[in-house]
């Protein structure tokens, strides 16, 4: 099975653009939701967090988002040790459940797609992009946050040249007819390619 990443910085709509791929009936596998269920049911992953941040970390059996998020967006050390108690055991389930699904490849959604590694297990990337104002006035409406904690979140992730420079494909996300386009032109690519040669993604 062919995996295609997705990411974007905060913001940038990349869940939005995901959903347009399930639309065209690509399996899309949402890393963020994914590990948040891993988080909370993974018996092993629980232990290590509660290793790494103490008690707090669950309020009974819940995650403490909270007060783990006040932690790790100000501590990147701190950020990487959770990623690395994470993302070993979201690399594994997603094997799992790419090779049991039957569409012409499957999309995994990641913010930090590159910032994980795991873009390396992908046969090609796409970036969505978003003005900086946009993501920013994108992110305070949907969180109810303030900036600065929403430019305290994308100080932890790449800037978008960096993704660009490593991705495949690039989708400007602000105006929605354009951004659908430049799904279904992307999707077509990939399924024709992929019945053409089965062994090789477009570059």
């Amino acid at each position: 099975m062919k995996v295609v990443g997705l990411t974007g910085g905060i913001g940038s709509g990349k869940s939005t653009v995901a959903r347009e791929f399930a639309n065209l009936g690509i399996a899309v596998f949402n890393s963020d939701e994914q590990a948040k269920k891993l988080i909370a049911t993974n018996e092993e992953v629980k232990r290590r967090i509660v290793q790494l941040f103490g008690e707090q970390a669950y309020a009974g059996s819940e995650y403490n988002r909270s007060y783990i998020a006040q932690i790790v967006f100000s501590d990147p050390d701190k950020l990487a040790q959770l990623n690395a108690i994470v993302h070993p055991a979201l690399a594994l389930f997603f094997k799992e459940w790419a090779a049991q699904q039957q569409s012409p490849y499957v999309l995994k959604e990641a913010a930090i797609l590159f910032e994980s590694g795991s873009f390396k297990d992908c046969d090609f990337v796409i970036t969505v992009t978003a003005p900086e104002a946009v993501r920013i006035a994108r992110t305070i409406a949907r969180d109810h946050c303030s900036e600065a904690q929403v430019r305290a979140r994308m100080a932890q992730q790449w800037t978008d040249d960096q993704r660009i420079a490593l991705s495949d494909a690039v989708i400007p996300n602000v105006d929605w007819e354009e951004t659908k386009k430049e799904v279904r032109k992307i999707d077509l690519l990939l399924r024709s390619a992929n019945q053409r040669n089965n062994n090789t993604m477009p570059k």
